[in-house]
């Protein structure tokens, strides 16, 4: 090997000329410099060998204080390589994201020019450095004491530098009267503890247990040098390891002391560095003292070690001012193909075998040594599988892939086969053996040699991937450095003299708790039970908002709304309602109930406070975030003043707004500052006098209640009500949940209409995490979406074709694409999800369902990405390939971008984008119509049977045998007068040549009648179960002819399960469809198709029908006995053609032509589990769940079909049986014709069952006599 270590003069910048030429492998040839002393080394330059064709491309930086254990320099904590030259007089220069201190610099090639060999030119750029060193040897300490009277400071500060091999230990500890501050080493990290307990004698501490504020740093323990500074300010303490910082209060007791914030050090009365003296009596504290160095110990503005060396009484100690550097030499197995060999069995330890080695990784598997066993050609392997140590078949140890040194030791003796791990734990394994173990020629730690021919070498295991040190045969310590000079044994693919672990969890990439675990290349996050996926636990599970869930199917329930997505507010669980035109987020506190409150003359006031189920940060996100939020407070009062208007100080108040909120002296339903109630701002008050109802202080009850609506103002926070002392004072008062509707972001939208158009933004900070989310619609093939640029970093998103979507960056590392296909073509003018992110493992794209693309970042790659020019939306800087559309909800990193606000300064750029119906209308179920609004949509379940946010809920009702509710249609000149008449009908002169009815029922009762209709022309329609629980549908379309039945072969539709009946009658033809749904919840369906009636239909079809007056005599007599019976059991979703009965006599009784008699009581005995999930009542958050039909809460049913479209109704008058022969004689109408233009509706629903009922007589031949009324 070539080694050339040249001491170099101190200056500005430092030549090595004339440049070596090196045409070794590139893992034995290094350049290696010394600087002549500790130097911060800023920059470094190269330049091939002038005037020739040898220059380096690429080369790794490694430093040292000593000559040995080296360390790698790397670039954004994983860039170990540096790019180089491209000929051989250019100059390339590195200048050092953070500085070195270091005396010796190593240079050592991995690529150059293939033309050529290894040439080199080398400057380096830095600056003399100074410091004071003691040396600390397990035993020794430094104390110092401030002087008596000094005046405590308002913040402290103190800083040092470190290094050790030790992973445990005390570095410094800061003692007051009641109080420490202790800075220690823990499994090679730095742990802060606070700690505070009763006043304890001189020259003690208290016995309570220290509290671990901050753990920073990791693998502390690779004697470098770390840089510790400890600040106290304001109350708060600051912790910096290296580049890692923590911050955390300095009480640790805030609500049981009344100590002036920050006491923990402005008392400090012993300083004790490199131990804790007084640590025995402290619990959870490490119990060692430290053993390495110290360097520039600082506090505030003393040097401590300045103040040593010079006898000052205030520091003493019995340290050393050096730093000896122990020689332990380690070895970094970095690669699949790295091993070490070693020579076997010699003859002075024959028979026996001692080997020990000391190893730290983060893989859980992987070869440590392995060996042949001549005498009986056996293999002996020592490796780690699960973190366990193996040999063969036994183990001892566990956990061993943490990153900590742990020693394995091997031997075998007479016959017994030993391991012994971290022996000072106390972890051995021992085995006996028939024969004796020993080893072969050679030895292999970490894995085999790559060459097929070597037959000594076998590894069925994983390679090792990590360090070892203290390598030792037959307890002899091999030296790694006269293996390195190929003096001993063999090595590939070594880094001799370093360790080159690094810790990719500290600081862990893993956002919002997520979990970090890793290998030796990479890591992992576990983001179980965090409300976040992807790669680092960025992306958020759960939608921001209620409006958001909405728009995608569901209904009222609980979610879980994330309001800021990848920022820090975690998910709050909420309630969603969907049934009202808005969507409601409701937050509920402790006390939603009305509240009595009885006068005593003990108390001159009364206090309440209300604690809501969301913290303060998701409180305010959801009322900033929200367009409108409410919350009801009223106030009921009998000789109980309420604010004492006109004039005088205020009986009650309350207090509201952000944070601990601010006093409110208005009440609920007025302005805020108005002292009023909602009765003075109406002048409407009791008294007019006063500005309140209970200010008139009578002595009958009154109230003033309203909703408060000033959102800086919200949520009420407590509550106090006077004037409760004097007799006869009663008062009660509710203060509601707080309820917000309407997203700001989710609507927030722009439309480009010129492929020249774009808005533009401050730059895009995203260095490590970017996420960004919106939605688009075009009909336009191609455009960027987004952009922004830096001098080479860039990112960018586009609709790249029709059908595909490309997510495109760099971050030094070269472009990487991530595509997404569709199916489908996506520029068909609806509604388009997209999703990119990007983080330091993987890149992701994801468009609406499809699959997510997934690209991987490069190990030991580029991970910040550094932009610097505006960032654009809808098109980029050149004004080229921009998009022609609407952009939607865009986020960055969570944060809504207001494309609306831009849009209105923009030429080019439009606010808003309408037309939301054609990605949104498909939630209108069950007939129910899309209607386009400002901001989204709404569905108008006018021509459904449905009601509901997404007319998804059926509209049911119990009946008993003395209940009907009679629908009437209404003449053309009767409806003209009666404007807001629930029916939708258009009336004409036409014939009506078919019907669609469909209706759904559950009852026990046979025979029944379930429904009737009846013409003019004594034609009619029945439909019944017959007294063998069969279903008939009876049609008589002609006055003089019989009726023509229809028979179902469906059984047992008496069983109070659901049942549903569609029926299609057009012309002659009927369809009758029954749906059967037992208690299993499997359906049959019975179809008669087309089933051709015999009668005569055109008198009935092409006849103007006109009303009569029905009398009892014109009902057929066993169709009257039926009738009679009445209808026991449940009813839902009932509708002709366009016209749902039902639902109007339960919502619109008074403006529905609907006559109700008896007890009609609304249920969900229509309802069922719906066979669409998506569809249904959620908790918590897209569960897919159905729920429980016990729970009360309303069910989407969503079975669909295609409409019919029927000629008018005219005068017609239809019977849902539910009275008897005798009550249908009293209602008589006036004459009406109608005209409908209805749309089939098929439905399924479910529930328990109701009451057993009585068989009746059956109901065979029914006669042509029909009646003219519709009854329910």
């Amino acid at each position: 090997s070539l080694s050339l270590s040249l001491p170099l003069s101190l200056s500005p910048s430092h030549s090595l000329s004339p440049s070596p030429s090196l045409s070794l492998s590139p893992s034995l040839s290094w350049l290696e410099v010394d600087l002549g002393g500790r130097t911060r080394i800023t920059a470094v330059a190269t330049q091939g060998r002038y005037g020739s064709s040898d220059w380096l491309t690429s080369y790794l930086l490694m430093f040292s204080d000593t000559g040995n254990n080296w360390k790698q320099y790397r670039q954004e904590d994983s860039i170990g390589s540096f790019p180089g030259n491209t000929n051989a007089d250019s100059v390339v220069q590195h200048a050092l994201q953070q500085p070195v201190l270091a005396r010796y610099l190593r240079l050592v090639p991995l690529e150059w020019n293939p033309s050529g060999r290894i040439g080199l030119r080398l400057e380096t750029y830095g600056c003399p450095y100074g410091s004071d060193v003691v040396g600390f040897d397990g035993a020794s300490g430094l104390s110092y004491r401030p002087a008596p009277g000094l005046t405590p400071r308002a913040q402290d500060c103190v800083s040092l530098k470190f290094k050790t091999l030790r992973s445990s230990g005390t570095l410094l500890q800061a003692l007051g009267a009641d109080h420490s501050l202790t800075l220690e080493l823990q499994r090679g990290q730095l742990r802060l503890l606070l700690r505070r307990g009763t006043h304890a004698p001189r020259g003690s501490l208290p016995s309570s247990e220290a509290q671990r504020q901050a753990s920073l740093g990791s693998l502390l323990d690779d004697q470098h040098w770390h840089h510790v500074t400890l600040e106290r300010r304001h109350g708060h303490i600051n912790l910096t390891v290296d580049k890692s910082h923590a911050r955390t209060h300095a009480r640790t007791h805030a609500r049981t002391h009344t100590h002036r914030s920050g006491e923990m050090t402005n008392k400090c009365r012993t300083l004790s560095v490199g131990t804790a003296p007084e640590r025995s009596v402290h619990k959870g504290l490490s119990d060692g003292h430290f053993l390495g160095c110290l360097e520039n110990l600082l506090y505030n503005d003393l040097n401590l070690v300045e103040l040593l060396k010079h006898n000052s009484p205030q520091v003493t100690g019995n340290v050393t001012f050096s730093c000896p550097d122990p020689a332990v030499v380690a070895v970094t197995f970095s690669s699949p193909q790295s091993f070490l060999q070693l020579p076997g069995a010699t003859a002075s330890w024959p028979g026996a075998l001692s080997a020990g080695l000391q190893f730290r990784t983060w893989n859980r598997a992987g070869l440590l040594l392995t060996f042949e066993i001549p005498q009986r050609g056996g293999v002996v392997w020592l490796y780690l599988s699960e973190a366990r140590l193996h040999l063969q078949v036994h183990k001892a140890g566990s956990g061993l892939n943490d990153g900590q040194w742990h020693s394995v030791q091997l031997g075998s003796a007479q016959g017994r086969l030993t391991i012994a791990v971290d022996q000072e734990e106390g972890e051995t394994a021992q085995a006996r053996l028939a024969f004796p173990v020993t080893t072969g020629s050679h030895l292999f730690f970490g894995g085999c040699p790559a060459e097929e021919t070597n037959q000594e070498c076998r590894n069925p295991f994983n390679v090792f991937q990590g360090c070892m040190r203290l390598l030792t045969l037959e307890n002899q310590l091999i030296d790694l450095i006269v293996v390195q000079q190929r003096l001993l044994g063999n090595y590939s693919h070594l880094y001799i003299d370093m360790c080159g672990i690094i810790d990719r969890c500290s600081p862990s990439h893993c956002e919002h708790g997520g979990r970090c675990s890793q290998s030796w290349r990479s890591f992992h996050c576990n983001c179980s039970n965090t409300g976040y996926r992807g790669a680092t636990c960025h992306s958020p599970v759960f939608e921001a908002s209620c409006e958001a869930y909405k728009h995608r199917g569901n209904s009222s329930g609980l979610y879980h709304v994330d309001l800021d997505g990848s920022g820090p507010i975690r998910a709050q669980l909420v309630y969603c309602n969907m049934t009202e035109e808005q969507t409601w987020l409701v937050i509920q506190h402790n006390n939603t109930e009305r509240t009595r409150v009885a006068g005593s003359s003990g108390r001159s006031h009364h206090s309440a406070y209300f604690d809501y189920s969301a913290e303060e940060k998701q409180l305010m996100a959801i009322i900033n975030q929200s367009e409108h939020c409410e919350q009801e407070l009223s106030y009921h009062c009998r000789k109980s003043r309420l604010l004492n208007t006109p004039v005088g100080s205020p009986f009650s108040w309350w207090v509201g707004g952000p944070g601990a909120g601010g006093v409110q002296s208005y009440w609920g339903g007025a302005v805020p500052g108005s002292r009023q109630c909602s009765c003075g701002l109406e002048e409407s008050c009791v008294d007019p006098m006063y500005y309140c109802n209970c200010d008139a202080d009578r002595g009958e009850w009154a109230s003033d209640s309203g909703l408060l609506t000033h959102k800086k103002s919200l949520p009420v926070r407590s509550l106090v009500l006077g004037d409760l002392h004097r007799a006869g004072s009663e008062a009660a008062y509710r203060v509601g949940p707080l309820r917000c509707h309407g997203d700001k972001n989710f609507w927030n939208a722009a439309f480009f209409d010129k492929e020249t158009s774009y808005l533009h933004f401050p730059t895009f900070r995203a260095e490590l995490s970017a996420d960004i989310s919106f939605l688009f619609k075009t009909t336009a093939s191609s455009g960027v979406f987004l952009e922004n640029l830096g001098i080479k970093d860039f990112i960018r998103i586009e609709l790249s074709s029709s059908t595909e979507v490309l997510f495109s960056f760099d971050v030094g590392n070269g472009p990487l694409e991530v595509r997404v296909r569709a199916p489908r073509p996506l520029d068909d003018d609806r509604w388009h999800r997209v999703r990119a992110e990007r983080n330091v493992k993987e890149a992701s794209l994801s468009v609406d369902a499809l699959p997510v693309a997934t690209r991987e970042a490069p190990d030991d790659g580029h991970v910040r990405l550094q932009l610097n020019s505006l960032l654009f939306i809808g098109g980029t800087a050149s004004r080229q390939k921009g998009f022609r559309g609407c952009i939607r909800a865009l986020r960055l990193n969570e944060e809504t971008q207001d494309l609306e606000e831009r849009a209105r300064i923009t030429p080019g750029v439009q606010p808003g984008c309408p037309g939301h119906c054609s990605s949104y209308g498909s939630l209108c179920r069950n007939q129910g119509r899309c209607v386009e609004r400002s901001q989204g949509f709404t569905c108008d379940c006018g021509p459904s049977a449905y009601t509901g946010a997404f007319c998804h809920r059926e509209v049911s009702a119990i009946f008993k045998s003395t209940t009907s509710a009679r629908y009437s249609f209404r003449e053309p000149y009767e409806q003209s007068r009666n404007a807001s008449a629930l029916s939708s009908s258009i009336y004409s002169e036409v014939t009506l040549r078919g019907e669609d009815i469909s209706l759904s029922f559950r009852t026990r009762q046979s025979p029944a009648l379930l429904l009737y209709v009846s013409s003019y022309y004594k034609e009619h329609l029945a439909l019944l179960i017959n007294k063998h629980d069969k279903l008939e549908v009876r049609y008589k379309l002609d006055g003089g002819r019989d009726a023509e039945v229809l028979r179902s072969r469906v059984r047992n539709l008496a069983d109070g399960q659901l049942h549903t009946l569609v029926v299609h009658r057009h012309a002659d033809a009927v369809a009758v469809q029954v749906t059967h749904t037992n208690a299993h919840t499997h359906t049959h369906r019975h179809t008669f198709m087309h089933t051709h009636i015999h009668t005569h239909t055109c008198a009935c079809t092409q006849t103007r029908m006109q009303t009569y007056t029905t009398h009892s005599d014109e009902l057929d007599p066993e169709l009257a006995r039926l009738a009679s019976l009445g209808f026991t059991g449940c009813l839902s979703v009932v509708q002709f053609n366009s016209i749902s009965p039902l639902k109007a006599a339960l919502l619109h009784p008074d403006t529905s032509p609907v006559a109700i008699s008896g007890p009609l009581v609304q249920s969900q005995c229509g309802s069922s589990a719906p066979t669409n999930a998506d569809a249904a009542e959620n908790t918590h958050h897209l569960s897919d769940q159905s729920g429980s039909v016990n729970t009360g809460q309303p069910l989407v049913n969503s079975v669909r079909t295609d409409s019919a479209l029927i000629g008018g109704v005219i005068a017609v008058v239809v019977f849902l049986t539910a009275l008897g022969l005798a009550v249908v004689a009293v209602f008589l109408y006036r004459r009406k014709e109608t005209y409908g233009n209805p749309e089939v509706k098929r439905t399924k629903a479910e529930d328990s069952p109701e009451s057993p009922f009585t068989d009746q007589p059956d109901s065979h031949n029914i006669p042509s006599e029909t009646a003219k009324e519709f009854f329910i």
